[in-house]
């Protein structure tokens, strides 16, 4: 149920709020690594959620971009 509602967020956004999200997350996803590596990482299912996020934000660009 959750993922269906993010991915509703996700398809209200603009091309740019999408693209702002996405350097977001990789963010996050980077710093996720790195607290994993130096053993900090307390919530390791965020990797995945993340991981996932950005996929999704990454679809909804190809299928824009296959409209245009």
């Amino acid at each position: 149920m959750k993922s269906k509602q993010r991915l509703s967020d996700l398809r209200a956004m603009t091309s740019d709020q999408r693209s702002d999200e996405l350097m977001k997350l990789k963010k996050e996803q980077f710093n996720l690594r790195f607290q994993r590596a130096t053993g900090q990482l307390e919530n390791t299912g965020r990797v995945a959620e993340v991981r996932r996020d950005i996929a999704r934000l990454k679809t909804l660009a190809a299928a824009a971009a296959k409209k245009a």
